[in-house]
């Protein structure tokens, strides 16, 4: 699998729920965090500044979802990153 142009295939980094004075808090509480965590799977010929592998935050509502072989990846566009660690 390879993206295209500007186009990143990403693997979202699943929310791993959080104590918080003994109580277990879901992913509700992350509701209003705008950003959600991914690593890159596979960079367009037209993307510079990020590789495959690198560990991005992007938009949660950009792009769309893609199942592929029981795994599900999101296909984003590059300007919708705004961070790379």
């Amino acid at each position: 699998m390879k993206a295209l142009n500007k186009f990143l295939i990403i693997k979202k980094h699943k929310i791993e729920p959080k104590k918080v004075g003994g109580l277990l808090m879901t992913e509700k509480i992350d509701e209003d965090n705008r950003y959600i965590k991914g690593t890159v799977v596979s960079v367009g010929n037209l993307v510079d500044y990020i590789k495959e592998k690198d560990v991005i935050y992007y938009d949660k509502h950009a792009g769309h979802g893609l199942s592929l072989k029981d795994t599900l990846y999101h296909v984003i566009k590059d300007i919708d990153v705004v961070i790379v660690e």
